[in-house]
């Protein structure tokens, strides 16, 4: 399986505390990577005034799954997040996967 093991689980529930996403302490630098692609779409959803709905209906996205990444549930695919951040005209995934900000 691609990813490995830690694959069969959702991101949040690789952190100690999972009620902590998305600010929850993680080791796995894919679910890092989640986290801070989640944490990124909320600031964004907030700042540009968007639902869950409108933010689906532009990106071509379902919106479940949008739920299911803010949430930490799923671990989501290039295309769903390339169609993200080219609806909201941002960068959503993290440099170095988000474990090395300074780089």
């Amino acid at each position: 399986m691609v990813g490995g093991m830690n694959r069969r689980r959702p991101p949040r529930e690789l952190a100690r505390d999972p009620e902590a996403w998305p600010h929850a302490q993680l080791t796995d630098p894919g679910a890092v990577a989640v986290q801070a692609i989640a944490r990124t779409l909320t600031s964004i959803l907030e700042t540009q005034k968007r639902s869950l709905r409108q933010t689906a209906a532009g990106a071509g996205v379902n919106r479940q799954a949008i739920a299911d990444l803010l949430a930490g549930r799923c671990w989501p695919d290039v295309a769903t997040v390339a169609r993200l951040e080219n609806f909201l005209a941002v960068p959503l995934y993290p440099t170095c996967g988000g474990t090395h900000p300074d780089h």
